[in-house]
């Protein structure tokens, strides 16, 4: 029965137990509201809360005798097939992850051009032996190589020997010639290009000062005169003129030497002068080109008041 005071704060009327249990098996104290029993009574101090833990009853053992939410043995999966091992929320299991092929490849700007040095070097320290050894090697011995070349130093020694002045038109057993009696008058051979026939008299002179003679048909293409021109041009000790009957288009002349070739391009020309040039002179490297006689024509010209001497 609950007894409540006129006067004073109103309280929740205050339950007195009857001993009585109420509906469901609980005494009346334990029938109060929610509200009833959570409010603590005047004086007391509240209960100190229990860990949310300590609320829930241990897990019973499984059947089997493994307890709920022991974690798989190692090498079997948990769950369903295909569930995600880690967080995240992805589904399947995780590719393995590929490792990145890094492409090296080589560097080819560098080693052509490490490869262009190289090859530049043995070329020229081959070059430089070559020379070396062309140079320790006689005129003789270079001339000799020369493919084609007849040397009537050794077929023709008679021809050699006939090396006097003589005035008037000479006679030649070797056409063009290449020594034999001459004119007294050389003629000039300090590169000059000359675009008619010489008399060969002063041209067998020359040789015999070391001047190489480049003889081409009249009719060789303009080209190919050019060609010999660029080669005679302002170097010493070389001329060059049409000659009239040649069994070859070029030929050339030293004293004692003949080449005769087909094209101005042909490389035995220049063997021809590197070899011959001064070299195979018979009055010496001292001998002069300049002074001489510069006008053409087949015909030699005496000169007596200029006292050369050959």
């Amino acid at each position: 029965m609950s007894i409540s005071t006129p006067s004073g704060d109103q309280r929740r009327p205050s339950v007195v137990s009857t001993g009585k249990k109420a509906p469901g098996g609980k005494t009346a104290t334990e029938a109060k509201t929610p509200a009833a029993r959570n409010k603590p009574a005047a004086g007391a101090k509240p209960a100190a809360a229990k860990p949310a833990a300590a609320a829930k009853p241990a897990a019973k053992p499984a059947a089997g005798g493994k307890p709920a939410g022991a974690k798989p043995a190692a090498g079997k999966p948990a769950g369903k097939p295909g569930a995600a091992r880690s967080g995240g929320g992805s589904k399947g299991p995780r590719k393995p992850v590929k490792p990145v092929k890094v492409s090296q490849e080589r560097a080819w700007g560098p080693i052509a051009l490490f490869v262009a040095v190289g090859v530049l070097a043995v070329g020229i320290v081959g070059y430089g032996a070559f020379a070396v050894y062309q140079g320790a090697r006689s005129w003789e011995d270079r001339a000799s190589d020369i493919d084609g070349i007849s040397n009537f130093r050794e077929s023709d020694p008679e021809l050699m020997a006939g090396g006097n002045h003589q005035s008037g038109p000479i006679e030649y057993t070797v056409t063009p010639p290449v020594a034999g009696q001459h004119n007294a008058t050389w003629q000039n051979c300090m590169g000059d290009v000359y675009e008619a026939p010489i008399a060969s008299e002063h041209a067998v002179h020359s040789l015999e000062h070391g001047a190489v003679w480049i003889t081409y048909r009249p009719d060789l293409a303009a080209d190919q005169v050019e060609t010999l021109a660029s080669k005679v041009r302002g170097t010493e000790k070389l001329f060059m003129s049409p000659f009239e009957g040649l069994d070859k288009p070029i030929s050339l002349q030293a004293w004692g030497y003949q080449l005769k070739v087909d094209n101005a391009s042909d490389g035995r020309i220049d063997d021809f002068i590197s070899a011959l040039r001064v070299n195979a002179s018979i009055e010496g490297p001292t001998a002069l080109c300049s002074g001489g006689i510069t006008a053409t024509g087949t015909t030699p010209r005496d000169i007596q008041q200029q006292q050369q001497q050959g």
